[in-house]
């Protein structure tokens, strides 16, 4: 654990890292970050169990509640929105630390994590070209209609749901200025954020942008959890090294 910014960072600094690249992985609520056998927690420690299997140099840093926003969350940080953190603080630590610049760095998230890695992604494809969701909670503005966990900091930082689904990552995709690597998978049975992603998959294909997904039901006896992050991190390793091999 490191501090990055003045607050919590996982870190993991393999002896024998895979060259050509490094992840910042975002992740969700710390309430869904707890849940059982099977929910989120079991996401985010199959995505963070390959991460280290692959020999992936990874920054993860603490979200809290901040929902990875591009506005100012004061329960976060007073002066720097959350996103302002990961394309600045977390960058510049991953250059320093594993001497990995953009486009070198991939985003992966998943959950609330997950919408803030592909809205970031889709503000700045110059600095992450290289973006992998998993379960992200694109229409976060529900939580606030639905009155979801979580929710109090959206009502603190936007107070309208309008608000709130204007920042959306499905509405800051640029028709010409794009990822050029873009991968998320959703659970069929996840009945809050599945139809986000549906509707993210129809809007990239309608566009004619580039990306892959995992939106159907997993095959019998394997878990979302475990498909959806060996699917993730396999994106990852195969894009960060077509980074790696383009002229610059």
């Amino acid at each position: 654990m490191i501090e990055l910014a003045g607050h919590p960072c996982a870190v993991h600094e393999p002896a024998d890292p895979m060259p050509g690249g490094c992840v910042i992985l975002l992740g969700d609520l710390p309430e869904r970050a707890a849940g059982g056998r099977g929910g989120p927690g079991a996401v985010e420690a199959a995505l963070w169990e390959r991460l280290v299997a692959a020999r992936i140099p990874t920054l993860a840093p603490a979200g809290s509640e901040a929902w990875w926003l591009e506005r100012v969350v004061p329960s976060f940080d007073a002066a720097s929105g959350p996103a302002a953190v990961v394309a600045g603080a977390a960058v510049a630590e991953a250059t320093r630390r594993f001497g990995t610049r953009p486009p070198g760095i991939a985003l992966v998230g998943f959950g609330v994590g997950g919408q803030g890695a592909l809205g970031i992604a889709y503000r700045r494809p110059d600095l992450f070209p290289v973006v992998a969701a998993v379960s992200p909670a694109i229409d976060f503005h529900l939580a606030m209609r639905d009155g979801l966990e979580g929710s109090e900091v959206l009502w603190e930082v936007f107070g309208e749901v309008e608000r709130a689904r204007q920042e959306t990552a499905i509405l800051h995709v640029h028709p010409l200025n794009w990822p050029r690597h873009q991968f998320f998978a959703a659970d069929a049975n996840d009945p809050v954020w599945y139809d986000g992603a549906g509707r993210l998959h129809g809007k990239l294909a309608a566009l004619g942008v580039p990306h892959e997904w995992l939106l159907d039901p997993v095959a019998e006896g394997f878990s979302f959890a475990s498909a959806a992050a060996e699917a993730a991190v396999a994106f990852v390793v195969d894009r960060l090294g077509r980074e790696a091999r383009r002229i610059a």
